[in-house]
């Protein structure tokens, strides 16, 4: 109890950012001072609950010298099932809620609101039902008969000694008026959790330490130096120059200026009345990225956030982010000393390069340490002790449920998402998004059912006054006053009018800042210099077509992009495009490559197809790049033309953000004479008809009424003959017609357009619904305890497939590892990879070498929808199981301990569950009926 308590108070002290204590101080009489002696009090008291027949009956050797001294008790058999309704948590909470009640004149609701602390720190808050069963068997609290007064006795004895010890005797009467806000009890509930992972961690805190005899307080002092926790990030206010600030943070080429949408956004995080929700809505290629960095910074200085997270789409975007990360946080001014913790949060950043070798350079051996060693211990440069650098991807920091906690994080908008899902430990993730600056980008690429989820986040941000950075080029109005009034209502009352106003306005680039429970701020900067107007046409949907006019186009060189809707249409259009230009003029990427070779194929795109300077490798002569979706965002690639299947218009919009996205020379002069204008040929519909008809693949991803909203609004500009589209003026007009609720199409479009709108509905209807049934309630009045907060929730929550599926709709996808079964029937890694890593024996007697361990893990696949359906995964899981391997399943082989196997032969085939898989590094993963 000693040891919890001290640990919590020195996480007070040396660890939580400012604005968490802020938040708990400011609803307590005594401020910062009765904040602390509560953490500190709830941690010491937390375990109470073990205080019990229930509990202390597990071990007989122990328990008999407990019958010795009169707290009599059943045996473990003889309780019976009866004994789990009494898990000590929540015996816990019943313990510490009577004390309350019965010696210090607390009513049921007052005392609720603390006790649910000690009642939920195993991850799960008690609910009604619960503590009912549990009222009705006051025998597993006390024996009855003569030992029942002596259980009380030892139970109220502990609690009056840690009131008592911990400092809060005298504060029990003044904290019976309060009303906990339900943050408040989540952030409190966290801090117990982590205090006591912490203290009952037996390498910090010895159970039978032999040769060494502590006080209380050097035992502290070893186990808090062993563990060295970074401390938060305390954020200074920048420069007051934002051109002065971005030179400082981020590496401008010579002679930049600082673009007019990354001055705006920095000055009006300065100009806000308190730090909370902006929105930054502009063009691809305007620095959205930097000034969102650099509008952290100033808000996690006025708000006292000690960290920032980073979300995003996808892990690929989220890989190419982290490097970003490390570069902005090496330049941000730091006292000598100073340690930061960085880390990547997804399911493979244990593969990715730069967090490896972050990691490495981190190695710490979690121990407690000898008091008078603290020099020695501490020493930078001593890599078997510390890192040697600032950051550090601290060892207690990692695993799925700690990793949140870490001050800097980029991760998938999933690990955001999480924190709205009722799940084990959730206050945990919500101690770890309340002591950051939260930052989301790509805001306009999430459906209904992940948006219920991000509006459900938002309220619960803007109740611990978060600083939240939304990110969008294509954002539609009424997704901006949704996400607006979605922080803003957990603050205080929503003026309907102002955020009316909010969804009104079609300025573009926009800025929108809604400090919690304050009234909406609306900016318009400027756009810089640049603009592309894109002129676009109709492409017939035929291979044989789309080849010809390639051709005809590219004739005198050039690069072009062609972006389909599904990775059955960009294997079909390659395969047709190779055969008129040769299997080196065309590059093939989607989303089936596994993982090295996704990125191997995203470092090629950007070393030929990258900004001038960084292109060395641009083809001369034709070159087609077919891609999927994976070419929209994040990728900051350059092309001379651009066809795409019809999609959503936003979505186009950012496939237009590849298209002359840079100054090649002036007025384009160094791109082919007939590419010097940027355009669009828009293809996958049927035009011939009154109703123009995408192809089936198409409207099994979008649906159909999104794309016929989408074809409305173009019109205009379709042909070559018509108005170009002009960037980015025009994106804000198409966006908010596109989503709008006017009509959109000539009136011949109605009844396709009625019916479209109807399924439409009733699907976000059904996502809506079913998002519902796991997600986290809406903040309930101050007051209120958290019992029952994560009822009939999904257990634990991580980004595994299982996790990801229950935060976006979409079927679990299965994962396997690839490797390749040699003639003689052994494995190895595949052979086409990095010399380095290519056809490395993977032994089934024994663990394969760490490094071939490792190079066969980063050769992950998601299979691809087929796979998705439950009679086929079920079936495809039972093949790969054929695969076991139980010497990968030990500690030594995490790397592929509890991966599914899937071994290609040497002609990179096999069969899966009725299917023929083929895999090719250029062309991917093929999947056909066998």
């Amino acid at each position: 109890m000693e040891d919890s308590a001290a640990v919590a108070g020195l996480l007070w002290d040396q660890w939580l950012p400012a604005n968490v204590r802020a938040l708990i101080s400011e609803v307590l009489p005594g401020g910062a001072g009765d904040a602390r002696r509560l953490a500190v009090w709830l941690a010491g008291v937390h375990d109470i609950g073990k205080a019990t027949p229930a509990f202390a009956c597990q071990v007989d050797q122990l328990a008999d010298v407990m019958r010795a001294h009169g707290l009599e008790m059943k045996t473990r058999r003889q309780f019976g099932p009866d004994r789990r309704l009494a898990p000590h948590g929540l015996a816990g909470q019943v313990l510490l809620a009577q004390w309350l009640e019965e010696q210090h004149g607390w009513t049921g609701r007052q005392s609720a609101q603390f006790a649910v602390v000690v009642g939920g720190h195993h991850g799960v808050p008690p609910d009604h039902g619960q503590l009912k069963a549990l009222d009705d068997r006051p025998q597993l609290l006390r024996t009855p008969g003569a030992s029942r007064g002596l259980w009380r006795q030892v139970q109220e004895e502990l609690l009056d000694v840690c009131a008592e010890e911990f400092g809060v005797q005298d504060r029990l009467t003044a904290w019976r008026a309060v009303k906990l806000p339900q943050p408040v009890q989540a952030l409190l509930s966290a801090l117990v959790i982590v205090a006591d992972w912490i203290a009952s961690n037996p390498d910090l805190f010895p159970y039978f330490p032999q040769a060494v005899h502590r006080t209380g307080a050097e035992r502290v002092a070893a186990a808090w130096q062993g563990l060295r926790l970074p401390e938060p990030w305390e954020a200074e206010e920048p420069p007051e120059g934002v051109q002065e600030l971005f030179g400082a943070r981020f590496d401008l080429p010579p002679g930049a200026v600082v673009r007019p949408v990354q001055e705006a956004a920095v000055r009006l995080a300065r100009r806000t009345s308190a730090p909370g929700l902006m929105v930054i809505e502009a063009p691809m290629g305007e620095g959205k990225t930097e000034a969102a960095l650099a509008v952290a910074e100033v808000l996690a200085a006025r708000s006292g956030a000690g960290g920032v997270f980073f979300a995003l789409p996808t892990m690929a975007t989220g890989n190419a982010m982290f490097p970003r990360l490390l570069d902005w946080l090496k330049r941000l001014p730091a006292e000598e000393g100073t340690r930061l913790s960085a880390l990547l949060a997804h399911s493979k950043a244990a593969l990715n390069d730069e967090y490896a070798d972050l990691m490495r350079k981190s190695a710490q051996r979690i121990a407690a340490v000898e008091v008078d060693e603290e020099e020695r211990s501490w020493r930078p440069g001593d890599e078997q002790r510390i890192a040697s650098a600032e950051l550090v991807a601290h060892a207690w920091l990692r695993g799925r449920k700690k990793a949140m906690l870490s001050s800097f994080v980029v991760g998938t908008v999933d690990q955001l998402l999480f924190a709205g899902l009722k799940s084990r430990h959730l206050a945990l993730r919500h101690l770890a998004v309340a002591g950051k600056v939260v930052v989301i980008d790509e805001a306009h690429a999430y459906d209904t059912y992940m948006s219920a989820y991000l509006d459900r986040v938002l309220s619960w941000l803007g109740a611990y006054r978060v600083p939240v950075v939304v990110l969008s080029a294509t954002l539609p109005a009424g997704r901006r006053r949704q996400l607006a009034e979605a922080y803003a209502g957990a603050g205080g009352a929503v003026d309907a009018e102002e955020f009316e106003a909010v969804a009104r306005t079609d300025a573009y680039p926009l800025l929108t800042a809604v400090p919690p429970g304050g009234t909406p701020v609306v900016e318009c900067p400027q756009v810089s210099a640049r603009g592309t107007s894109v002129h676009l046409e109709r492409l017939d949907d035929d291979f044989g077509v789309l080849a010809d006019r390639l051709a005809a186009e590219l004739e005198g060189g050039g690069c072009a992009l062609v972006v389909r809707n599904t990775v059955h249409r960009v294997l079909e259009t390659a395969r047709v495009l190779r055969e008129r230009f040769g299997d080196d003029a065309v590059t093939v990427a989607h989303s089936r490559f596994i993982d090295v070779d996704r990125a191997a194929k995203d470092a090629g795109l950007l070393a030929r197809f990258g900004p001038p300077g960084k292109s060395e490798e641009r083809p001369r002569g034709p070159h087609v790049v077919v891609a999927s979706q994976v070419a929209e965002q994040s990728l900051d690639v350059d092309f001379d033309l651009l066809v795409s299947d019809l999609c959503p218009v936003d979505l186009l919009l950012q496939r237009m953000g590849r298209l002359h996205r840079h100054q090649r020379g002036k007025g384009q002069a160094d791109r082919p004479r007939r590419l010097r204008t940027a355009r669009c040929l828009v293809t996958g519909v049927d035009w011939t008809g009154p109703v123009p008809v995408p192809v089936r693949g198409s409207v099994a991803v979008y649906g159909a009424y999104g794309l016929l909203r989408s074809a409305a609004v173009l019109l205009e500009h379709l042909d070559g003959s018509r108005r170009p589209v002009r960037l980015p003026q025009d994106i804000s007009p198409l966006v908010q017609g596109a989503y709008g609720d006017g009509p959109a199409g000539p009136a011949s479009w109605a009844e396709a357009m009625d019916a479209a709108l109807q399924r439409h509905e009733e699907h976000r209807k059904d996502q809506a619904e079913r998002a519902g049934a796991f997600r986290l309630d809406a903040v309930g009045r101050p007051g209120r305890p958290l019992i029952g907060w994560v009822a009939a929730g999904v257990g634990d929550a991580d980004d595994t497939r299982t996790g990801r599926a229950q935060v976006r709709d979409s079927r679990e996808a299965l994962e396997v590892v690839v490797v390749q079964r040699r003639a003689d029937g052994s494995l190895a890694t595949v052979d086409w990879i990095a010399p380095d890593k290519a056809g490395l024996e993977l032994p089934q007697d024994r663990p394969p070498a760490p490094r071939a361990a490792r190079a066969a893990a980063a050769c992950g696949l998601r299979l691809p929808s087929q796979f998705s359906y439950a009679d086929v995964m079920d079936r495809a899981i039972a093949e790969l199981k054929e695969l076991y391997v139980p010497a990968w399943q030990v500690k030594d082989s995490h790397w592929l301990a509890g991966q599914l196997i899937l071994a290609l032969d040497a002609d990179c085939q096999t069969r899966l569950a009725g299917f023929s898989l083929r895999y090719s590094p250029s062309d991917g993963l093929e999947v056909t009926r066998a």
